[in-house]
Formats: C-alpha cells, sequence, structure tokens
C-alpha cells in the first residue's frame, strides 16, 4: 500500500506560499496560489492539489511562468473581453478574468472573458464558485497541451478541456467541474507516484490500445512526440460515446484558443494557454435567491430518489464539500509529491510542511529515522516555517479561493 502524509493545512500553506514568494510573487498572489492548491486538495482533487508543485517550479525555472507578468485587456467589445496573461501564473490571470466577468454580468446580465498566453490554472470550479457564491452562473474552461486522442485515432490533438459549472448557494450548490477526457492527466500522475494500477479505459498507447499501466502512459506522454494519449470522456471509439466526449472538447477548444485568436491545443508545446469564462446574471428570471431556491430543490429531490446500487445519489459538489469536512485540518499528501515539495523548499531555504499522520506505511506505519521527514504532534502550533513575516494564526486565515 502507497504510503499517504497527513499533512497540516496551516503549515503547508506558509511552506507553499513562502516558496512562491522566493520564486518572484508578490505576498498576496503567493497566499493566494498556495490556496487554491491546498483548496484542491481539500477538496479530494489531489491532482490539482500539491502535486502541482514540480509542475509550477519547472515551468518558473525554465521562465514559462512569469511571476512578475501582469495580464491586461487587448480588446472589447459590449459584454465580453479579451485578456492577454502575458504568461502569467493561470490562477492570477483567471483570477482577474472571473472578476471582470461579474462586473461585466452585473452591468449587462452576461460577461465572457477569455484569456490567452496563460499557463494551467489548478481546478476550474474554483472560478465557477467565485460567480456562484457572487448570485451568479459560473461557466469556465481551459484548454491545454495535446494529451487526448480525438475519436478514431491514437494522436493527441486535444487538451483534457475541462468545463466547470456553478450556481446556487452553500451545501445545496451545483458544483460540477470534469475534464472532457475520461479523467484528466493528474489522476494518472497520482497513479504513477503511488504506484497502483489503473483499472479503467483511461489511456491508449500509439497503436491506440488500451493501457492501464501509469508509468508506460506517463512514459509516453512525456516522449516527444507522444506515444500515449488520454480517452475522451465516454472511452476509446464510438460503443462508449467517447465522440461526446470529442465533441465537447471541440467546444472547449472553441471558446478558448480559437475565440482568443490563440493556438489550439493541437498547437500548443507547453506555453500560450486559453481559459474562458462565462458569467450569466439571474436578475431576468427571478434573482439570485429564486435561482438558488431552484437549484436547492432540484438538488434535494435528485438526492431523495431510491438507490438502484446501495449508493446515495449525488448532486455535483457533494463529494468536495464531504472531504473539506474530512480535510479541514490536514490533507492526504502522498510520498513522492511531499519529497517533492520537500525538496523545492530545502533549495529555497524553507522548512518542508508539517506531518501530523501516516497512512499506508509498513511496521508501525512511521516513516524510518534516515527518512529526513518529521511527524508533528497533531495538535502542535505549527509556527512559523520558513518565513519569519507570517504568523500561524495569520496564514491560516489570510485569504481565501472564493
Amino acid at each position: 500500500m502507497p504510503r499517504i502524509f497527513q499533512v497540516s493545512v496551516p503549515s503547508l500553506r506558509v511552506t507553499l506560499s513562502s516558496i512562491f514568494r522566493k520564486q518572484g510573487f508578490n505576498s498576496t498572489d503567493a497566499l493566494y496560489l498556495a490556496g487554491t492548491l491546498i483548496d484542491a486538495d481539500q477538496r479530494g482533487i489531489s491532482s490539482h492539489g500539491t502535486q502541482r508543485m514540480a509542475m509550477y517550479d519547472a515551468k518558473i525555472r525554465h521562465r514559462i511562468i512569469d511571476p512578475h507578468a501582469r495580464p491586461d485587456i487587448v480588446r472589447s467589445k459590449g459584454a465580453s473581453l479579451l485578456i492577454d496573461a502575458h504568461a502569467a501564473m493561470g490562477q492570477l490571470a483567471m483570477r482577474e478574468a472571473t472578476n471582470l466577468a461579474i462586473g461585466l454580468a452585473q452591468s449587462h446580465g452576461v460577461g465572457l472573458v477569455t484569456v490567452r498566453n496563460s499557463n494551467h490554472f489548478g481546478t476550474a470550479g474554483q472560478y465557477a464558485r467565485k460567480a456562484a457564491d457572487s448570485g451568479f452562473i459560473g461557466i469556465v474552461s481551459t484548454n491545454s497541451n495535446p494529451i487526448v486522442a480525438p475519436t478514431h485515432t491514437a494522436v493527441p490533438a486535444l487538451g483534457s478541456d475541462p468545463i466547470a459549472v456553478a450556481a446556487g448557494y452553500g451545501d445545496d450548490q451545483l458544483d460540477y467541474d470534469a475534464a472532457t477526457s475520461t479523467v484528466s492527466l493528474g489522476k494518472i500522475e497520482i497513479h504513477e507516484k503511488t504506484g497502483t494500477p489503473i483499472d479503467a479505459d483511461w489511456a491508449v498507447d500509439a497503436r491506440g490500445t488500451v493501457s492501464h499501466d501509469p508509468a508506460a502512459i506517463m512514459n509516453g506522454i512525456r516522449s516527444n512526440p507522444r506515444r500515449a494519449a488520454l480517452t475522451p470522456l465516454g472511452g476509446p471509439g464510438e460503443n462508449g460515446g467517447g465522440y461526446k466526449g470529442y465533441g465537447l472538447g471541440l467546444a472547449v477548444e472553441l471558446l478558448t484558443g480559437l475565440l482568443g485568436d490563440a493556438p489550439a491545443s493541437i498547437d500548443l508545446k507547453g506555453t500560450r494557454i486559453s481559459h474562458s469564462i462565462l458569467v450569466i446574471s439571474p436578475e431576468a428570471y427571478g434573482g439570485s435567491d429564486a435561482l438558488a431556491a431552484r437549484v436547492s430543490q432540484l438538488a434535494k429531490r435528485l438526492r431523495s430518489l431510491p438507490s438502484s446500487d446501495g449508493h446515495p445519489v449525488l448532486f455535483p459538489g457533494d463529494k468536495e464539500r464531504a472531504a473539506i469536512a474530512q480535510h479541514h485540518d490536514s490533507v492526504p499528501i502522498d510520498d513522492v509529491t511531499y519529497r517533492q515539495v520537500r525538496d523545492i523548499a530545502w533549495g529555497l531555504d524553507i522548512d518542508e510542511p508539517q506531518i501530523v499522520r501516516v497512512e499506508g506505511a509498513d511496521g508501525d506505519g512511521y516513516p524510518t529515522t534516515d527518512s529526513g521527514i518529521t511527524i508533528a504532534n497533531e495538535t502542535e502550533d505549527t509556527g512559523t516555517t520558513g518565513d519569519p513575516t507570517h504568523h500561524s494564526s495569520e496564514t491560516a486565515t489570510a485569504w481565501t479561493t472564493r
């Protein structure tokens, strides 16, 4: 069984934000970026959480991501805007785009903002939820590097191209966020790190044969040219409806790179990613509270349906809300990701995040004494690891992703 570390959230926030600060981001942006990753971990979306730090670190060091870039508006017309991110971190570009789209929706009833020349932006759902929490409907998408094979080919030509939709409030908020590929690449990366096989048809090799070996898949995707690809939502071929995922991916391509006069996924090589956010005001349809009430009523009706397999009927966002309640104080991070973050931190003279519990280890459940990893008391004050300007009480409440 792979070893999983439960890591203190306040300590992780200090470590990640300190890393981002040392990499050139200002204090406010560093805390925001750390918060977006921790939010994903707390929601059980580990594919887009702390495990992304190694990728971000590499792209910052190779100047693919510019910590000092400031996105600006290059075109505008009525309720639509086009932003050039100038190679900024995707989360920062989309934070600006989301705020602008909400402002447009307040004035025009709708707001559409497209971002080009950006980078990976974390989870799409965080921006859709921001719109929903403000009383609107949020619809978000992004293209990405080509890793998905269209129906009837094994050549990766589309991105994972997620779509997120959010509306309503609180525990009954509709919070949908999913790739248009069968899974996101990050999930396969987690399987590779933990050494666990894949038991579904998530990817194909260069011949179009389904592979369940995460290491082989990742090696094929990392090769140049790529010799593996993710399947579109629905799987390979047409029998499972894979052409529907292919079509949804093309819809995302239209709303991002094609609309923004930027590269489609097939032409991306690690840079110049595009995003879009559509914000819709419900004021012409009864207002925010009336829409939220209708969403809540639908959520309750769907959850009350009888189960056909012993599992309850869930509403989009239920699993993530349950995960937040479970991971309020600590989040699970796999052994490989933890060591990656630790090494990045040590290289910048920053303390690693503190572990409060280990799961899945051999013997007594704790690392051996030569592992270089320390275990913190679960109730211990995490202090100010690596950043004397921030105290644990401040970093626990200094940011919000919504």
